[in-house]
Parts: C-alpha cells; sequence; structure tokens
C-alpha cells in the first residue's frame, strides 16, 4: 500500500503571509529591487503562459511581474524575496505522526503539496515534528511542474514510490484537489472523512 500524504493543512498547519505581494515586496525592497507602484495590481495579473494544471514558480512569477512594470532583478533576488517571505513557523497537525508512521508500516509513503515556494516544503518539514526520513518521495508542484488535481501530480509522485498511479492512496484535506487520485484511478482519504487520528485504524481495516 503506497500512501501519499498532502502537506500545508493536513500534515502541518504553516504561519504563510496572509498577503503574499505585500511580504514579497518587502523582501525585494530589503534587496534594493525597486517594487512598482502598482505592484499588488502587478502581482494578481498573470505573466507567465502555462498548460492547464501546471505550476508556475512563485519566483518565476514574482520576475515576471517585476520585468511587465520595466524592473530588472538582478542575480537571483525574486528567487530570494520569495524564499525570504515565505519563512514559516510551523506546527505538526494532532495524529499526524501517528498516520504517516502507520502508512510507512504498510509501504512507501510520500509527501505531495502543490507548493510553489521553492525550499518551503523541506523548511516545513525539518520544523515539524515528523521525521523526513521516513518518506521516500518529497514531491511539489514547484519541482514536479503540475500541481494536483491534475493526473500528472498524482502520477509523478506514484513514480517516485515506484507503483502504478491506480496503487496510490492519497491523504488531503481539500476535496477539489486531493480527490483527484480518484481520476487516476487510485482512492482518496479526505480529513473531513478520516482524521489523522482515525487515520492507523483506517489503515488497519484495509489489510
Amino acid at each position: 500500500m503506497a500512501v501519499s500524504f498532502d502537506l500545508f493543512g493536513t500534515l502541518v498547519d504553516a504561519d504563510l503571509p496572509d498577503d503574499p505581494a505585500s511580504a514579497i515586496a518587502a523582501e525585494l525592497s530589503a534587496r534594493d529591487v525597486a517594487v512598482p507602484d502598482d505592484w499588488a495590481a502587478a502581482y494578481r495579473e498573470d505573466h507567465v503562459e502555462a498548460p492547464e494544471g501546471a505550476v508556475v514558480p512563485l519566483m518565476a512569477h514574482v520576475g515576471a511581474a517585476l520585468a511587465s512594470r520595466g524592473v530588472e532583478t538582478p542575480g537571483n533576488a525574486a528567487r530570494r524575496a520569495v524564499v525570504a517571505a515565505f519563512d514559516p513557523a510551523v506546527e505538526t497537525r494532532e495524529g499526524a505522526v501517528e498516520a504517516v508512521a502507520a502508512a510507512a508500516e504498510r509501504g512507501p509513503v510520500a509527501v505531495l503539496s502543490n507548493c510553489a515556494v521553492p525550499q518551503l516544503a523541506r523548511k516545513a518539514l525539518i520544523r515539524s515534528a515528523l521525521d523526513r526520513e521516513t518518506f521516500d518521495a518529497v514531491v511539489t508542484g514547484v519541482a514536479c511542474g503540475w500541481a494536483k488535481p491534475d493526473p500528472r501530480a498524482f502520477e509523478t509522485c506514484a513514480d517516485r514510490l515506484g507503483v502504478p498511479v491506480a496503487d496510490l492512496t492519497h491523504v488531503g484535506d481539500d476535496p477539489a484537489t486531493d480527490a483527484g487520485i480518484e481520476d487516476c484511478g487510485g482512492e482518496a482519504v479526505l480529513l473531513g472523512d478520516v482524521s489523522l487520528a482515525d487515520f492507523p485504524a483506517w489503515v488497519a481495516g484495509r489489510a
């Protein structure tokens, strides 16, 4: 039995910026990047063409938004600003450690997150009570290029675990994204139906 877990809102809670545009603007200014007066509007606009289901890395979006206003970003200033803006305190959700351990007893385990910020998922895992070594793979939107519920996100995760996607069980909190595994023939376990605290018993019942 292969299991993937959503990260934010499922295994951990994180104090991510309420206003990402403002948080990123502050970090850009700290790096001597001239933030446009209409930055909030520029941030809301689409600047990078991407196929449906694809993830646009946030640093690429920020760089393109600045370029649309004639602002150059020297070096990797956009990336560094994004990473600094998303540097959260993390709280492990109740039952998360036990849920992951129960899944790991039955087969390979992964994190599958739509995260579009580089390093954020890794930071969250390091700052949580979860054992990073328990996971056989950590798959993020920024790394693999696809976001749940697109089948390619689940297929990438299953491939990393060495199983057919139809054999993957995905655990998450959002029906709109996490339930997409069902379109691939796999099984979704939504926290609204099975809590993390109840997940070990649910897994035991699958034997």
